[in-house]
């Protein structure tokens, strides 16, 4: 058990500086690209392979439950604990720039998208996933770039001062190949340091006698959005800037989470298991999908409004504990 807290914590150490790698080749690649394409793109992608990783080893063994179990715990975690944190630290002196709100006005795309890409996942996942599925998730996670691509070009096309451009332009050309070797640095970390973390932390839970259904709903997101949430917690602190791109990359792995890590679980069950595979609907699955859909949109609500601030970052302290409670409630039944 001390073996195991020890390495639990050396691993943890190695995800907080690979996560700082990250957020700090993130800051600065937003220069280039603009932070919310950067947030939505490359940050998202990169913090979700821990759960990539989870997802796929949990379908190599058969256990369909787990996968989509972590796949949903995740999206409740982020959507709700995730986002307070978030909130909670760029609107206090826990900031370096404290903000009285956040603005998401130009979020407008990504909140629709995440209404939209939850209820079709849980629409689906009524007769099972299966391969048609898994190509239609693709396509929709292609969408979803594509659209910020647009935007991003569309932005910088509207740039209306060319001495303000020009200077941009000659910093990002400075650090491009430095903020590209951070962020290359920061994923690596992640990609090779979330697997022994994770493990060392189910098997931790596992000595403490731990169920599989807390292991599946809130462990394994824990886990698995652990470097998502620091690198979070470190681009809040940086502040309005930083807070944009945090906004960006917890939207934005929502929508990978309900596209592309749906798109891999289906693949690799046909990938493992034959071209014919369905991963099949359950009764307690089902009602976890509608939980955690209900639960996204609720805490879409307060972004709707354009302005988050300090309440929204409560409330969705109090969503994060409902959810919780009522995933204990559908599991004992």
């Amino acid at each position: 058990m001390a073996n195991d807290f020890v390495m639990l914590l050396l691993w943890l150490g190695e995800l907080l500086v690979s996560s700082w790698f990250l957020s700090e080749g993130a800051e600065h690649l937003s220069e280039r690209w603009g932070g919310r394409f950067v947030g939505r793109t490359l940050l998202s992608v990169a913090t979700t392979l821990p759960e990539i990783g989870i997802v796929t080893a949990a379908v190599k063994s058969g256990s369909y439950d787990t996968a989509l179990g972590s796949a949903l715990g995740s999206n409740l975690f982020m959507m709700t604990l995730g986002l307070a944190v978030m909130l909670i630290i760029a609107t206090t002196r826990l900031s370096k720039s404290p903000q009285k709100f956040i603005d998401v006005t130009q979020f407008k795309m990504d909140k629709i998208l995440l209404v939209i890409t939850s209820v079709v996942g849980a629409v689906l996942f009524v007769n099972g996933y299966d391969m048609t599925d898994g190509i239609l998730f693709s396509g929709l996670f292609g969408t979803y770039l594509y659209l910020a691509y647009r935007e991003m070009k569309k932005e910088k096309t509207q740039e209306r001062f060319e001495s303000e451009l020009h200077e941009t332009t000659k910093k990002t050309t400075k650090h491009f190949a430095r903020s590209m070797l951070f962020f290359a640095v920061g994923t690596v970390g992640i990609f090779f340091g979330a697997g022994p973390f994770v493990n060392t932390l189910q098997g931790t839970a596992s000595d403490l006698g731990l169920s599989v259904v807390v292991l599946a709903v809130i462990v394994s997101p824990i886990a698995g959005e652990m470097p998502e949430k620091i690198s979070m917690i470190l681009l809040a602190r940086k502040g309005s800037n930083g807070a944009s791109i945090a906004i960006a990359n917890v939207l934005g792995s929502k929508i990978v989470n309900n596209t592309l890590l749906l798109s891999v679980a289906i693949f690799a069950a046909i990938g493992y298991k034959g071209l014919g595979t369905t991963i099949k609907n359950t009764s307690l699955l089902e009602n976890q999908m509608i939980l955690v859909t209900v639960i996204t949109i609720v805490a879409l609500i307060p972004m709707f409004r354009n302005k988050m601030g300090l309440r929204s970052g409560m409330m969705l302290l109090a969503l994060y504990a409902i959810g919780i409670g009522f995933q204990f409630v559908l599991s004992g039944h």
